[in-house]
């Protein structure tokens, strides 16, 4: 059982930038495929950034709100995937939650965007 911890969430003026991470409590070297979502009041829990790796290469892919603002990274080293995120806008404050393998969440850490 991998459990997850997320943190970096806080509250920031739009326009500025936070970097959330998310450490599992185990090696997390083969897990291939690891994402971000978000999660609104009222609203259903969206992918906001995903990375897969195969072999050496991690692919990392965004949803389109976020592209262009926000970078997703893993060092496994650590046993931790970041999320970083720039100029940020009202519309990104949600609950933040890492997921690991498809299986494994955090248990959400939240970002609130002032405008």
């Amino acid at each position: 059982q991998v459990q997850l911890v997320e943190s970096g969430g806080g509250s920031v003026q739009a326009g500025g930038s936070l970097r959330l991470s998310c450490t599992a409590s185990g090696s997390i070297a083969s897990i291939n495929d690891m994402g971000w979502y978000r999660q609104a009041p009222g609203k259903q829990r969206d992918l906001v950034a995903s990375i897969s790796t195969r072999g050496s290469i991690n692919y990392a892919d965004y949803a389109d709100s976020v592209k262009g603002r926000f970078t997703i990274s893993r060092d496994n080293a650590k046993n931790t995937v970041y999320l970083q995120m720039n100029a940020l806008k009202s519309e990104d404050t949600a609950v933040y939650y890492c997921m690991m393998a498809g299986i494994y969440w955090g248990q959400g850490t939240q970002v609130t965007v002032s405008s």
